[in-house]
């Protein structure tokens, strides 16, 4: 298989993206809701069942000095709960920088026509896409079967 699933963590979002190993290209799927600490699972079990994808891609959230921070432990524990539940390899990629990226496609895409203000809950989605796009991008795009390795 060839089709990857990225996620960029959120306490109250969850974005969601689709990848290509052999593009290496990705794009936002969707921006799934998260209450009290847990996604909508059911919405993650349709997205994952559409897509059957090989792996899975988490953003791991790191300071700027590239230090670990609370919303690190919630990346790590949604890539264990991922692998739990999915029994598919997980890996954990730094995000840093990835939501001014998406923010940047976002404005450059309203400014061709191609979205509204209103789209604007889709960033996270594209933020997940630009965490899927760098970990395609490597050159032996590591994944870590236990969810624990950065």
């Amino acid at each position: 298989m060839s089709c990857v699933l990225g996620f960029d963590y959120g306490s109250r979002l969850l974005g969601v993206a689709v990848g290509n190993r052999f593009t290496g290209l990705a794009r936002a799927l969707a921006a799934v809701p998260v209450r009290n600490g847990e996604p909508d699972w059911p919405k993650l079990d349709a997205l994952r069942q559409e897509w059957l994808p090989d792996t899975l891609v988490i953003g791991l959230p790191l300071t700027l000095d590239g230090e670990e921070q609370a919303a690190s432990r919630g990346a790590r524990r949604l890539a264990e709960r991922l692998h739990e539940r999915y029994r598919l390899p997980v890996a954990l990629i730094d995000e840093r920088h990835s939501s001014q990226e998406a923010a940047q496609r976002f404005a450059q895409a309203r400014a061709a026509g191609l979205k509204k203000r209103s789209d604007a809950a889709a960033i996270d989605a594209e933020a997940a896409a630009v965490i899927l796009e760098r970990w395609l991008a490597q050159p032996t795009a590591p994944v870590a079967h236990d969810a624990t390795s950065p």
